[in-house]
């Protein structure tokens, strides 16, 4: 019976094996990767054959290495940036420069990053500010109105009040209620998120969009083209358009080596009417309502809103659509605006400020939102993030705040979706525990939501990791919320969570085996490119 049951499972390993091998031959990534692969392959392999072919070129290159790591340390970008770019180049000259070469800039994103300020400047009169908010806001609290203002500033949008909010624990929760609020649609639906994919949420989504639009609402759909390779047909867009849905795929991914496959849309925002709006870290597929298994229980989060605050939601998807279509003349946003009579009054919650982050700019709006609560934190910091990648910046605001005995905790996945990436991110464990940080681990499955919550007054609630790509590379939102009832309601989630975390130890950390060590070193030095 044993040796049967031996040979049974060595069975099913040699069946697992070539399953996952028959999934990535049919995998549109694994093509995509090949392709670029190949492209960098000959390009490094060019600059090896005109070395050998001239000893001068040899010279030249290693000249160009040193002008290049000259001019890389005088460009203003993050330090950790600039660490990884001069190590890769001068380590590996030849690789380094074909590699900055195509990553380093691009003639698409600077025209992008124009087409974005002249939107963003025409429509500055759209989100006018109350001051008489703005004012009640600085006299409870004037630290706290110096965070919002500062988000006013710089991502041009501003506070409000007016405006209630719902936190959904997990995208179960929030699904029927998506599905609830876009049954009511009369003028138009916006959304734009990084992942669609074909599925019971989706299917489900996409007939009530279908029948909408048949009643002459205006649907508007932007997804990414990364996002959905390998969960949308080729071309998806052009079945929407004739299902009566306007459609646009936000920087279709192409396989060519290119900074600008790195930006992308990470955004989520559900608008309906101008007067209900959804946000957070739940795209639209399966595994984010758990009706489909990838990683245990997925454990994510969102928040709806209801009100005047959504009006900003609705000007980011518009300015978001002018620039992806690609559309001349300013953008009549009055057409957008909804009549407040028409829907029931909402009871505010507090004061609630959605923002938008962009790449293209040299502001980076989501990492100093949170630098800013941690370092005005007086009690403590509760943190979710599916992956924890961070500058020296933030690793030394999260370590002085746990020293001057602020309760700072951060909730990990215990189940990765990227094995290399938790191997960086349980990397940071060491330093952050010994300075005071409690790290948990989420047993039950993935943890894909991104949340912070301060001292009982402030919370955030949106698409933004923290790692490298989500702070410096994508295009994210959030929504700030000060003395909201949400900021009660994600305390206690958080709390009730740990029950089914793993609490990190040093021991842990300083136990792990050094191949392991090694590897995790390693990809600390090339973090910010991963």
């Amino acid at each position: 019976m044993e040796a049967e049951s031996s040979k049974e499972r060595k069975k099913n390993i040699v069946i697992a094996f070539f399953s996952r091998i028959v999934k990535l031959l049919f995998n549109k990534i694994f093509y995509v990767a090949l392709s670029m692969i190949a492209q960098l392959a000959w390009l490094v392999q060019l600059f090896i054959v005109l070395m050998a072919y001239s000893p001068f070129i040899t010279v030249a290159i290693q000249v160009l290495a040193i002008l290049v790591v000259f001019w890389i340390s005088n460009r203003y970008m993050n330090p950790s940036y600039k660490l990884a770019w001069c190590i890769t180049i001068l380590a590996v000259p030849v690789f380094g420069l074909t590699l900055y070469l195509l990553l380093g800039q691009s003639r698409f994103r600077r025209k992008m990053a124009g087409r974005l300020l002249n939107v963003c400047r025409d429509g500055v009169d759209a989100l006018p500010e109350d001051g008489v908010i703005r004012r009640e806001l600085y006299n409870t609290d004037a630290g706290v109105s110096n965070q919002s203002e500062y988000i006013t500033r710089n991502s041009g949008y501003p506070v409000y009040r007016g405006t209630s909010a719902e936190y959904f624990q997990v995208g179960d929760e929030m699904f029927p209620v998506l599905v609830r609020e876009l049954e009511k649609a009369e003028k138009y639906i916006f959304i734009e998120y990084f992942i669609i994919n074909d599925g019971i949420m989706w299917k489900t989504i996409l007939n009530i969009l279908i029948k909408k639009a048949h009643e002459g609402v205006d649907v508007r759909i932007i997804y990414d083209g990364f996002g959905c390779l390998s969960t949308l047909p080729s071309g998806y867009y052009k079945k929407l358009r004739e299902m009566g849905i306007k459609c646009m795929v936000f920087n279709p991914f192409r396989p060519i080596v290119n900074i600008v496959a790195n930006n992308r849309d990470h955004r989520k925002i559900c608008v309906i009417d101008g007067f209900t709006g959804f946000t957070g870290g739940i795209n639209l597929s399966d595994e984010y309502i758990n009706r489909k298994n990838r990683f245990g229980h997925w454990k994510d989060t969102a928040v709806m809103l209801k009100g005047d605050a959504v009006w900003s939601m609705t000007v980011m998807f518009l300015r978001m659509w002018y620039v992806v279509n690609n559309e001349s003349g300013p953008i009549n946003y009055e057409d957008y605006r909804p009549d407040m009579t028409r829907f029931e009054p909402v009871r505010s919650s507090g004061f609630v400020q959605p923002f938008t982050d962009s790449p293209l700019d040299n502001e980076t709006v989501s990492e100093y939102i949170y630098l800013n609560i941690i370092n005005q934190a007086k009690k403590y910091v509760y943190i979710c993030t599916p992956y924890l990648i961070i500058d020296n910046e933030m690793v030394t605001a999260l370590s002085i705040a746990a020293k001057r005995g602020v309760d700072v905790r951060i909730m990990t996945p215990g189940t990765p979706d990227k094995k290399i990436v938790f191997l960086v991110t349980q990397s940071y464990y060491e330093q952050l525990l010994a300075a005071g940080v409690k790290i948990y681990e989420y047993q039950p499955g993935f943890l894909h939501a991104k949340s912070f919550v301060c001292d009982d007054e402030i919370c955030v609630v949106g698409t933004i990791n923290l790692d490298y790509r989500s702070l410096y590379l994508h295009f994210e939102n959030g929504v700030w919320m000060y003395k909201s009832s949400v900021v009660r309601e994600i305390k206690d989630d958080f709390l009730k969570t740990t029950d089914m975390c793993e609490k990190e130890s040093l021991e842990f950390c300083r136990e792990r085996k050094w191949p392991v060590k090694v590897m995790q070193g390693l990809l600390r030095l090339v973090a910010p490119m991963l």
